[in-house]
């Protein structure tokens, strides 16, 4: 799945602010990545994408209410404005302790020596 650049997602200069917010959300899973693209009327928040990713499809089973969630890599806040291109992405819980996986991982590459 190609994802569009956020120049390809930005309005055209000169575009009136009536038009839609064009942004993605976005939910990695271990082997695949959910990417959909929405329009938002402005001005567009974290919540209002996240409502409409609750309805999407794409998304059904994904618990919305205790995920943390960012964009592009820093975590925000459901009234945080979104401008033209940004990327929502929604957290996974951490399901193991990343210093007891690193120990593990090092424990195994020293057993392969």
């Amino acid at each position: 799945m190609e994802e569009p650049s956020p120049e390809s997602l930005a309005p055209p200069a000169g575009s009136s602010s009536t038009e839609l917010v064009p942004i993605e959300v976005v939910y990695a899973l271990p082997h695949r990545a959910i990417v959909k693209a929405f329009g938002l009327k402005p001005p567009a928040t974290v919540a209002d994408a996240l409502a409409l990713a609750v309805a999407d499809p794409a998304f059904r089973g994904i618990e919305f209410a205790q995920a943390a969630v960012g964009v592009f890599g820093t975590l925000a806040r459901p009234e945080q404005i979104l401008r033209a291109g940004d990327r929502v992405e929604i957290y996974r819980p951490i399901t193991v302790d990343p210093k007891a996986a690193r120990r593990a991982r090092a424990k195994q590459a020293r057993r392969a020596r």
